[in-house]
């Protein structure tokens, strides 16, 4: 695979769970929202990492995968990223369900949908 083959694959994937998410919202299933948001984010690293001629490696954790991506980021930004990268636990593992089902009401994923596009729409800048 070329690097504009691992970039288109990595935004396309990306781009395909980003419908997902918005989908899950409308349907009132906001812990799996949040959940392919998290996935949004990481292909969306990794598209960067591809973009700077470099393999991803096969982590889930975001702040690992922004400093592979060499991508600035400021503190509150780290502190999001920590707890996106949650979401990807917390909807995926069973013992964690059931407690992050309660957590992700509405209300919480509409905030933590407009913070990841915010860090969608700026990553995706990276790729260009």
């Amino acid at each position: 695979m070329t690097q504009n083959e691992a970039v288109s694959f990595w935004l396309v994937s990306a781009e395909h769970d980003l419908q997902a998410a918005r989908d899950m919202f409308k349907t009132h299933h906001y812990d799996w929202c949040l959940f392919m948001w998290h996935l949004v984010l990481e292909k969306s690293l990794k598209a960067i990492i591809s973009h700077n001629g470099d393999t991803p490696v096969p982590i889930h954790n975001l702040l690992k995968l922004v400093e592979q991506a060499h991508v600035q980021i400021d503190s509150e930004s780290q502190d999001n990223l920590k707890e996106i990268t949650s979401f990807n636990l917390e909807a995926r593992y069973d013992n964690y369900k059931f407690a992050f089902y309660k957590k992700a009401t509405k209300e919480y994923a509409e905030k933590w949908q407009d913070i990841c596009e915010k860090m969608y729409q700026n990553f995706l800048q990276l790729c260009k």
